[in-house]
């Protein structure tokens, strides 16, 4: 008889948890079109006028006053323009952190849109177009609205929310610390750590389609820097001169030889790329100096490892078969760690995803050579990422401007994916069903 009884109020329970993620998720649902207008006028504001890595003043105000008159637990100026909100559910249970990236990039836009920005900023002492080219504006705006929809529910939430706006995901200014790293520095998880983090990154990728990756999903980047010194001379007579230049295109060759010949691949993919080379200031003279930068992508910390000393061995020997020296700095600035996907959260976070855009609308992607500062989020706790398409319907993706293009696009009519992503996810782990 105890056996029935158990079984019967287990079933109660059980009963009573689903029906109301499906009651909460129904009121998202019927509220969705009133939202997203908001959503939507909320993204175009925001770029409209983007701003760069650390100087997202008028964005993270505008974020703070939303979330201000949501009546949330607000602190600003966090790793300098960072914003962080606490929403108390009204019964006891874990904290989720979700989190959006603000900072746009110096790209002038060419999209030709009615709400396209015209904003100006100095970058590393240039002028440049500022624009949300990577999609950071949808980030925000999504939480925006999922903030706004939890909000409305939050006396039936079974814990807490915790929103991050964070600045900086494109890296700093030189000079200066920013992004994930820093929020993490000043101490957002020293009071109260989150059980889990949620994130996502639009992309472009079919309409509405969810793609995810367990594991080591993005890569780790780190950036890289080789000053050659040589001696300078006149253009007509290189004989007297050692010449940095032609180090740099031997150093450029050689490094291609580490992925091609030095690491076993079977183990993970690396990428060294190469990306600037300055040196020389006219046509008939051969400089003294000449810096080379780039970045290196990996998987695997041991792999890393082993570039780095071969990078070193590389720059220094090749230097000196031609009488130049070199420094080498590794890592130059700021590095990213892996963004790596709990194996375990994915696979529990998979039914919620499902629910909303179906067994045909979610992908299991390759890995990508990409980086995200979300990986120092999701190192201190299980973390899930994924991207949401934001294609026009009919747009084939083969052919559509990818991130950091000034003709990168995004369909509106994909973002509500995101909201209820988002929603769905925090909802269903505050339930206990993920």
């Amino acid at each position: 008889m105890n056996k029935i009884i158990s079984l019967f109020f287990l079933f109660i329970f059980t009963t009573s948890v689903f029906s109301n993620t499906e009651r909460l998720e129904g009121k998202l649902e019927r509220n969705l079109e009133n939202l997203m207008e908001k959503v939507i006028e909320w993204r175009h504001d925001i770029h409209q006028y983007p701003e760069l890595s650390n100087r997202e003043f008028k964005t993270a105000a505008k974020v703070a006053k939303h979330l201000n008159n949501l009546g949330l637990e607000v602190k600003t100026d966090i790793a300098h323009t960072g914003v962080v909100a606490i929403l108390e559910g009204g019964k006891p249970g874990p904290l989720v952190a979700l989190r959006a990236d603000m900072d746009a990039l110096p790209v002038e836009e060419m999209t030709g849109l009615p709400f396209a920005s015209k904003e100006r900023d100095t970058y590393n002492g240039l002028d440049v177009g500022v624009m949300h080219a990577c999609g950071h504006d949808a980030h925000v705006a999504i939480l925006m609205g999922v903030a706004e929809f939890l909000t409305s529910i939050k006396n039936d939430l079974s814990g807490s929310v915790m929103f991050i706006f964070q600045p900086a995901e494109e890296g700093p200014p030189v000079g200066e610390e920013g992004g994930a790293q820093l929020m993490l520095k000043e101490g957002i998880w020293v009071d109260r750590k989150p059980d889990v983090v949620f994130g996502l990154h639009v992309t472009n990728a079919p309409n509405g389609l969810i793609a995810y990756r367990e594991g080591a999903a993005m890569a780790a980047a780190d950036p890289w820097r080789i000053t050659i010194k040589g001696r300078q001379a006149h253009g007509s007579r290189p004989w007297d001169s050692i010449d940095p230049i032609m180090v740099a295109f031997q150093i450029g060759n050689n490094l291609q030889t580490i992925v091609s010949r030095r690491l076993d691949l079977r183990e993970s993919p690396a990428v060294i790329s190469v990306g600037s080379i300055h040196g020389g200031v006219r046509s008939n003279i051969i400089p003294d100096v000449v810096e080379m930068e780039g970045t290196i992508r990996t998987f695997d910390s041991s792999i890393r490892d082993t570039i780095f000393s071969e990078m070193r061995n590389i720059a220094e020997k090749t230097a000196e078969m031609a009488g130049a020296s070199v420094e080498v700095y590794l890592p130059n600035g700021q590095s990213y760690p892996v963004t790596y996907n709990d194996e375990d959260l994915t696979t529990r976070v998979l039914p919620s995803l499902k629910k909303i855009v179906g067994e045909e609308g979610i992908v299991r992607s390759g890995r990508s050579t990409g980086a995200e500062d979300f990986s120092f989020f999701s190192q201190e706790v299980p973390g899930f990422y994924f991207f949401l398409g934001v294609n026009k319907p009919d747009a084939d993706p083969y052919k559509t401007a990818g991130n950091h293009s000034p003709f990168f696009y995004i369909d509106d009519s994909a973002l509500p994916v995101g909201v209820k992503a988002l929603s769905h996810l925090t909802i269903e782990y505050l339930n206990g069903e993920i």
